[in-house]
């Protein structure tokens, strides 16, 4: 670290260490030698060959897979075929930068690495097939297409933002040069965002560092939309039953919990509050829309999906089983209630369960559809995996200090909620179960693991604990490996419902995991199929996928990963751990499986210790967000 008596090292030329040198210039605006305005006012740049003229950048989030596609423009397909590519890509190309994409690709080569799934290489190959010998590694057009193209993976990991030292390094690793440089010009064409976050460091106000961050536009309104969204529905006064209205003392004392009787109390005086605890915790949302409908209030509860849904209802009174909604149907007006003329959610109280799996986007159109004055629970399991998309919404939400926060103190039943609840504090307990509650299956290797899984799913369970095979599900670490959820799928498939695969893959009564938009999967039942397309019969009713949409969004879901398992419970789950997927476990990914058993859980183990230390270890690094930022107060520096 400087201690500001040097000047930062220069950044000119093309330094053994660029990153190295990207971070000294971070420093230097942390230790007040430079200005965040200079480090991005860029330099007359060094002679170079001329870049092409400036375009028009498609803004907005990259399409979920399946989408409906965009148009192709004239002379597309030929301008792929000139660049090596198949014809095939016309159409993702086309979604991703619009009505001006021939011209764009052709101008750019590179920003072939804006549609979904290509890579550098491929981007590479690409624009040197089309430049020939101008095709230069160190074109600032490479270097700002991969910027966003990190960006864009980063998103996929859950980040909103990276350090600037960590997003230097990435683009050292792809070959660039000068990172300092590159970054600059793709804040300059508006290709990323960049900010400075002050770091809150207590009883230093006046010294606080400063964060250099970079990030997606869409990512970046998302979180400040957010930010006001909370901002705003804290300062408005609550809706509907004041505060020291006697009803709410009265639904208070009368809680069919301790904790229930405090949330309810926390809403009573507060229009956003944060409620966190496990599965039991669930009950807690539930009996608070029940009270406030019973003092005349618009209350709603909605989960992640149909099946949170669906468990949320049963919590419920018969008088509030409409309460229950998921977050996209309230968002889509498919569930709960219209909006008002202004296009705000008719309500006076929603409870979000299941915040962990929100992405930042989704919890900002959710907040921005809600009216003024009302109230907002947002409550969920800190301890599962987190969404399936950018942000951590419920962490930076507890993180920012200036929400109410109440923790559940009702624990999760029986011996499955005895062990995740050590698990939740880096324990992994051996629970006594007298009725086969929990089972430990060891094996040798990933073949056995195949094996084993296969005989509790198909035989052990239904016989010696009264699941039936239907109700039962396997968790695994991933879809590839020797023991992913590809080859558990076939194995299982073969066991419970063998066939031909007559529609790409599929046969009638097959179960899947059908996934609508990324971080949304819902199990289902393949029913038949015809010219439109696989019919599935989901939790909530008949659904047709279209022919061209199959292999993308549908897979086999008797064996699903963790991440997909997120938000949903069934009545046994067998949860495979094999030896070659070590490095792949944590205790975020060991929590989330193991508690989405309800009544049984069967653990074929082949991690051996290395089980009991991912549990010790503290979870995986927090993602880079930075609402938590925007929502706690910045000190003034010199105030």
């Amino acid at each position: 670290m400087t201690d500001g008596s040097q000047p930062p090292p220069s950044t000119e030329g093309a330094p053994a260490d660029p990153a190295a040198a990207l971070r000294a210039a971070v420093r230097a605006v942390e230790s007040g030698e430079r200005s965040a305005a200079s480090f991005f006012t860029r330099p007359e740049p060094a002679p170079r060959r001329p870049a092409a003229q400036p375009r028009a950048r498609t803004e907005g989030p990259v399409p979920a897979p399946g989408g409906a596609q965009a148009p192709v423009p004239e002379g597309l397909v030929e301008l792929l075929a000139r660049g090596g590519a198949p014809a095939e890509l016309a159409g993702p190309v086309a979604t991703a930068l619009g009505e001006g994409a021939t011209a764009e690709l052709a101008d750019d080569p590179w920003r072939l690495l804006a549609v979904p799934g290509m890579l550098p290489g491929q981007a590479d190959g690409f624009a040197r097939a089309l430049l020939g010998t101008a095709c230069d590694p160190q074109d600032v057009r490479r270097g700002v297409a991969l910027t966003g193209w990190l960006l864009e993976r980063a998103a996929l990991a859950g980040h909103t933002a990276l350090e600037s030292g960590a997003l230097a390094e990435s683009l050292a690793g792809q070959g660039v040069a000068d990172p300092e440089e590159t970054l600059r010009a793709a804040v300059e064409e508006g290709a990323v965002l960049v900010f400075q976050d002050t770091v809150a460091v207590p009883g230093e106000e006046e010294t606080s560092p400063v964060r250099v961050l970079f990030g997606l536009d869409r990512c970046a309104l998302a979180e400040e939309s957010l930010a006001d969204g909370l901002a705003r529905l804290g300062g408005s006064a609550p809706a509907g039953a004041a505060p020291d209205a006697p009803g709410w003392a009265e639904a208070a004392a009368g809680a069919p919990t301790p904790s229930a009787g405090e949330l309810i109390t926390a809403v009573a005086a507060h229009t956003v509050v944060a409620h966190t605890g496990g599965e039991a915790a669930r009950a807690e949302p539930a009996a608070l829309v029940a009270a406030a409908r019973g003092l005349g209030l618009r209350a709603y509860a909605a989960a992640h999906g149909p099946d949170g849904r669906e468990r949320l209802a049963r919590l419920l009174p018969e008088s509030a089983a409409d309460a229950a909604v998921t977050v996209a149907g309230l968002l889509s007006g498919a569930e709960g209630p219209e909006r008002d003329a202004e296009g705000a959610l008719a309500l006076d109280l929603l409870a979000v369960l299941d915040t962990p799996q929100l992405t930042v986007e989704t919890a900002a159109t959710l907040v921005e559809s809600l009216p003024d004055g009302a109230r907002l629970v947002l409550s969920g399991d800190p301890a599962v995996l987190g969404a399936a998309g950018p942000g951590q919404v419920l962490a930076d939400v507890l993180a920012c200090g200036a929400v109410p926060h109440l923790t559940s103190r009702t624990p999760d039943a029986g011996p499955v909620g005895e062990l995740v609840s050590g698990i939740a504090i880096g324990e992994l307990y051996q629970v006594a179960a007298p009725d086969r509650e929990v089972v430990i299956v060891p094996a040798a290797d990933a073949g056995e693991a195949v094996h084993r899984t296969v005989q509790l799913v198909t035989d052990s369970i239904p016989r010696a604990v009264g699941v039936p095979a239907a109700e039962v599900r396997v968790i695994t670490v991933g879809h590839g490996g020797a023991a992913g959820t590809r080859v558990l799928n076939a194995a299982l498939k073969e066991r419970l419902n063998p066939g031909p695969g007559r529609f790409a893959g599929f046969d009638p009564g097959d179960q899947v995991a059908y996934s609508p938009a990324p971080g949304h999967t819902r199990p289902a039942t393949v029913t038949g199929a015809d010219a439109e397309g696989l019919r599935l019969t989901c939790p909530d009713g008949p659904v047709t996928v279209p022919r061209d949409r199959v292999a993308r969004a549908v897979r086999h879901g008797w064996a699903i990963t963790a991440h997909q398992a997120a938000g949903a419970r069934w009545p046994a789950v067998v949860a495979v751990l094999p030896g070659d997927a070590v490095a792949a476990l944590d205790r975020s990914w060991i929590y989330t499986a193991f508690s989405r058993a309800e009544r049984h859980l069967s653990v074929v183990q082949g991690a051996g210790p290395a089980l009991a230390r991912a549990v010790a270890e503290p979870p995986a690094g927090a993602r880079g967000t930075r609402l938590a930022a925007l929502l706690r107060p910045q000190p003034v520096p010199g105030g």
